[in-house]
């Protein structure tokens, strides 16, 4: 007996990344910087021979100009010659494509997690004792199956998989990444689908880990919400979480109900035999961890806290990626050519 129901293996990573501050400067082109050659050349031309080539006229009274002194624009008068030297640097500068390789971290979370939920589904699960209201029509099965139906809406990337026990155990949905199909499969589980006579929780745990030991997920849990004792079975729950440690999958149980220390029941209805001690047991040896619900909030907070027990795998992957920093000196140089042209043509505008 058992459904089918889709499942995809495929990983699924989270990434995000984060910024490294940048390195040294490397010229792609370094043969443009051959250029910068040219720089004292052109002072030479300016500062030195242009000396040459100024007009000269014979004045009197050259003593009175002297006494005067240069104005503003006297002084200035190189300052041209300087733009254009410092605007053909930048330009070589640019034409060499300097680069700087900056390391990009990406950190990738490993968040698929593989979960096989094994649901009680003996006849134990008809009292109505976890509902907040103790006078409502909700069995234990059906507080269970709400929280768990919660529980898989509220998943993005972590396969999951139901497993249902009675007397025997039985895989309802294998792992799967098919969240509408799974709850699907849950809405049809019902007290009597299986023999509900006793409750084999070796059994439950062994179909579970059938379903995890060929995984490659980095976590690989089974949640186990019971409200008995193991009374039915071919494989011992002791022997099924050795097993469970040998694939390294986690087991985290939960026992539901009310009146979980006594024999007697609640409104004088028979209360199964209960053994929180294999239980504890069970978490034990395969390093997960036993709750006690009593009551559907407790139960919903539950599975909260066994996700939050979680760790999520991290991993960093560095990428060296070149950056481009030729505008850095190729607008500025543009910028000291204009502004050049700008007083040659204007305000150190010279005559003849």
């Amino acid at each position: 007996m058992g459904h089918w129901c889709p499942s995809n293996p495929s990983a699924v990573w989270v990434s995000h990344r984060l910024p490294v501050p940048l390195g040294k400067l490397r010229f792609m082109q370094p043969w443009s910087l051959l250029v910068l050659l040219l720089v004292p050349l052109l002072c030479w031309l300016s500062f030195h021979t242009g000396r040459r080539r100024q007009g000269s006229f014979l004045f009197s009274r050259l003593a009175d100009l002297q006494a005067v002194g240069p104005g503003i624009l006297a002084r200035l008068h190189h300052l041209p010659a300087v733009l254009r030297v410092l605007a053909l640097a930048g330009f070589a500068l640019a034409l060499a494509r300097p680069q700087s390789h900056r390391t990009v971290s990406h950190e990738e979370k490993v968040q698929g997690i593989d979960i096989v939920l094994a649901l009680d589904v003996s006849l134990s699960m008809q009292a109505r004792d976890l509902a907040s209201d103790l006078f409502g029509a909700k069995t234990r099965l059906d507080v269970a199956k709400e929280v768990i139906d919660d529980f898989i809406r509220k998943r993005q990337n972590d396969r999951l998989g139901l497993v249902i026990f009675g007397r025997e155990a039985y895989t309802w949905c294998p792992p799967t990444l098919d969240y509408q199909a799974l709850r699907s499969l849950l809405a049809d589980v019902k007290l009597g689908v299986v023999n509900g006579q006793a409750t084999a929780i070796g059994d439950a745990l062994g179909t579970s880990i059938n379903r995890l030991r060929r995984s490659k997920a980095s976590s690989k849990v089974i949640i186990l919400l019971t409200d008995g004792d193991n009374n039915s079975g071919s494989l011992t729950p002791n022997q099924a979480a050795n097993y469970a440690a040998t694939f390294k999958i986690k087991v985290f149980t939960i026992l539901v109900g009310r009146d979980l220390g006594g024999r007697g029941g609640i409104f004088g209805h028979h209360r199964a035999a209960v053994n929180p001690r294999l239980l504890e047991q069970i978490a034990a040896l395969t390093g997960g961890t036993p709750y006690l619900a009593t009551d559907d909030t407790a139960l919903k907070e539950r599975f909260q806290r066994i996700l939050d027990s979680l760790q999520k795998d991290v991993r960093i992957r560095k990428e060296h990626r070149p950056s481009e920093h030729w505008l850095l000196f190729f607008w500025p140089a543009l910028a000291l050519l204009l502004l050049e042209l700008g007083l040659r043509l204007g305000v150190l505008r010279r005559f003849p």
